[in-house]
Order: C-alpha cells, then sequence, then structure tokens
C-alpha cells in the first residue's frame, strides 16, 4: 500500500511548493519589479513622502472646499455593541454595497435627503446619478466628471475662485476609457482635490 501512496505523497508534495509557494512569490517578485506602484496598492503621497491615500480606495471628504465622491456605503462594528455596525464609509475593510433595494424605505429616505442637499448647492443642474448611488465596492474612488462638473459651483465659492478656472482644473483630471473601451470617463477625487490645493498654493 505504501508503494502506491508514495508516488501520490511525492507529486502532491512537489505540486504544493511549486504552485502554492515557488508560483506565488515569483509572480510577487516580478510584480514587484515590473509595477512597483501598482504592488503597492498605488499609493499617493505628497513630495515629502507623507501618505495622502490609495488612487484605488476613495476617501470621505466633507469640506464644502473639497469635491465629495460617491456615497459610501460601508460598515464598522458598533463600538458600543459589537453585534450592531455603524456606517464608516470607504471602510477598506469591510467593502461591500448597502444590499438594499430600490423599494426599501431606508434606500429611499437616503437618496431624497442627499438629491435635497444637492439640488440646494446646485439647483440649476441635473444631479449626476453617481452623486446618490453607491458603487458595488463602496471604495469607488472615482465620480464621473459630470459629478465633478456639479460640484463647481460649490467649491469655487467656497475657496473664493473663479468657477471657469475650476472647470478647467475638472477638465485636466478626466481619465479616459482604458484602451478607449474599457471602462467610463471618470475623475479620481483624490487626484483632483490635491491639484486644487496645489493651485490654490501658488
Amino acid at each position: 500500500m505504501l508503494r502506491h501512496l508514495r508516488p501520490a505523497l511525492v507529486l502532491l508534495t512537489g505540486l504544493t511548493l511549486v504552485t502554492g509557494l515557488a508560483y506565488p512569490l515569483a509572480m510577487t517578485g516580478i510584480a514587484g519589479r515590473l509595477f512597483p506602484a501598482q504592488a503597492e496598492g498605488s499609493l499617493i503621497r505628497n513630495a515629502d513622502g507623507t501618505l495622502v491615500g490609495s488612487a484605488l480606495v476613495g476617501q470621505s471628504f466633507t469640506s464644502e472646499r473639497y469635491f465629495h465622491g460617491r456615497p459610501s456605503a460601508t460598515v464598522a462594528p458598533d463600538p458600543a455593541d459589537s453585534t450592531k455596525t455603524v456606517a464608516a464609509p470607504y471602510n477598506a475593510a469591510n467593502s461591500g454595497g448597502a444590499n438594499l433595494g430600490p423599494t426599501n424605505p431606508a434606500l429611499i429616505d437616503r437618496v431624497k435627503t442627499d438629491l435635497a442637499a444637492l439640488k440646494a448647492e446646485n439647483p440649476t443642474d441635473p444631479v449626476p446619478q453617481d452623486l446618490v448611488t453607491t458603487s458595488g465596492s463602496g471604495l469607488d474612488p472615482d465620480v464621473s466628471p459630470e459629478a465633478a462638473l456639479f460640484q463647481v459651483p460649490r467649491v469655487a465659492k467656497a475657496r473664493g475662485i473663479s468657477e471657469d478656472g475650476l472647470r478647467a482644473l475638472v477638465a485636466g483630471q478626466v481619465q479616459e476609457p482604458s484602451l478607449g473601451v474599457l471602462g467610463e470617463r471618470r475623475v479620481n477625487v483624490l487626484a483632483l482635490n490635491r491639484a486644487l490645493d496645489v493651485q490654490q498654493a501658488r
């Protein structure tokens, strides 16, 4: 019996070492050499090296002086009661959508509240859909160009700068679909807000 088991065990051990250890380590090393920024999480740092975030994970900007991203439905454990959760926007440790159906009263109320607030800040333009809907991951770092342009009057007023200049800044931050066909036109909110701070610092 051992004569029959030995080849199977040797094959299992060998394949485990090759496919479970050697191959992943080799691919990780190659990726780190060829794409170092992406392999480290597409981290964004200031000129002094201070880490400010990732190009792949959104952040919660609440100040009127900054562009805001999409709503995030991610949650975290409630510190007061571990059996419950509390809202924790862009919590990368708990990525996920809201899972609320279109007739759910909580979703309807939240969207109505968000719509009212957005219409108050810009009553002349239609509210882009992505400013009131969450993404499937809850971590989307991008908004549509229309969503960024919608926020221009609020940000310009809060900073006391020209709306035309701010629209030009947004236009300069628009990323086209990858290879011309993959994805949608988008604006990375963190990159846009960093460019806004740099422009105002001049």
